[in-house]
């Protein structure tokens, strides 16, 4: 699949590149998919949640009530789960959402979530650019003369560009990464990709093994 490389001024350089088929062309495997993006989203979590059981209150143990007759439940201290302020039954405890997936999973994933993009014409190649400096400005100027403006838009760089990035931190709607951190997540919660060209070679290198 060719696609026209254009400029940061949204014209057409008249110059093309090729997807790789191999990346960009294949059959979408949905389930490994849900795979990758359920790790990422675990990996992203705290897990730091904690209540106290019953065992773990402070509070006196003498029993409330006699054992029977009296209309209720055998309830049993003031830290009973039961009453207002007692223990949590089977509350969260601090643990680890963190899980494996297999290298070749995560890269077909990936090569399914660009293969997607691919099929529904969401991909922008554009020319490698930077700023002078650190400036909003320029960044939204590129997503107007992209038509990307008001976009979820996802910018893949080849190497990290300290001006380009603090460029977009404030913009709601565009997000920049590199070319080595792409995930499926990323790419599938993106409405358009831009990716430079030399991020095209260094995704082609990453993922055509």
């Amino acid at each position: 699949m060719e696609i026209s490389v254009l400029n940061i001024n949204g014209q057409e350089t008249g110059r093309k590149v090729e997807l790789n088929d191999a990346v960009f062309g294949i059959e979408p495997n949905d389930h490994v998919l849900y795979l990758d993006v359920k790790q990422y989203l675990a990996n992203q979590r705290q897990g730091t949640a904690k209540a106290k059981e019953r065992s773990e209150h402070t509070g006196s143990t003498r029993k409330l009530g006699r054992q029977k007759g009296g209309g209720g439940a055998r309830r049993g201290d003031i830290n009973s789960p039961v009453l207002v302020g007692g223990g949590r039954v089977f509350g969260p405890k601090p643990r680890d959402y963190r899980f494996k997936l297999n290298k070749k999973v995560k890269v077909l994933a990936r090569k399914s979530a660009l293969s997607y993009k691919a099929q529904e014409n969401a991909i922008l190649v554009v020319e490698d650019f930077n700023f002078e400096a650190p400036k909003t400005k320029d960044f939204v100027n590129i997503t107007k003369n992209l038509k990307v403006e008001g976009k979820k838009s996802l910018f893949v760089l080849p190497e990290s560009n300290n001006n380009v990035f603090l460029s977009s931190r404030n913009l709601q709607n565009s997000k920049v990464t590199l070319a080595q951190l792409l995930n499926s997540y990323n790419v599938l919660n993106a409405e358009v990709l831009v990716i430079t060209e030399k991020s095209l070679e260094t995704i082609n290198s990453i993922l055509n093994k």
